[in-house]
């Protein structure tokens, strides 16, 4: 990404994940430590498909401390998971993340992105609003673990 995202005098510059079994494998442990249901190496491997998906991830001493994933069909885009390990949240990482998936999108020419948030996710909300999604509807129950309703938002492009 371009721009440089600053807090606490840090700078991330999130770069795309790649197929490679490190970016893969390094992925899913940060899925495991952050969701009740995780997806796999091999389901993460979708984000590195042109055309199919895209992910962006951020890392320190080798390790990945951020990363998140849109899947693309036509001209819309869906964000998958925006994963920040534990340690790290509240230093914008979870930003600089969503900000090279919407870069990626307008680049791609995406006429909307859309995700699905936890009600409870209060952090995540606000980010997402920060940046322009806006509340467009509600899945009843579309979370486990606990069971818990899912808000729809939706960024438009274009």
């Amino acid at each position: 990404m371009a721009e440089e995202i600053k807090k606490n005098t840090i700078k991330y510059h999130p770069r795309r994940l790649t197929d490679s079994t490190a970016d893969l494998e390094g992925t899913a442990a940060l899925e495991k430590l952050c969701f009740h249901q995780p997806w796999s190496a091999s389901s993460l491997e979708l984000l590195t498909k042109d055309g199919i998906g895209v992910g962006y991830l951020c890392e320190q001493n080798g390790d990945i401390v951020a990363y998140g994933g849109m899947l693309i069909a036509v001209d819309e885009g869906q964000i998958t998971n925006i994963a920040v390990h534990p340690n790290r949240r509240g230093q914008g990482l979870g930003l600089a993340i969503v900000q090279a998936l919407i870069k990626h999108a307008k680049a791609a020419r995406l006429a909307t992105i859309t995700l699905e948030v936890r009600v409870s996710n209060t952090p995540a909300i606000s980010l997402y609003r920060k940046v322009g999604f806006a509340e467009v509807g509600r899945r009843k129950g579309f979370y486990t673990k606990p069971t818990e309703d899912a808000l729809i938002m939706e960024l438009k492009l274009k």
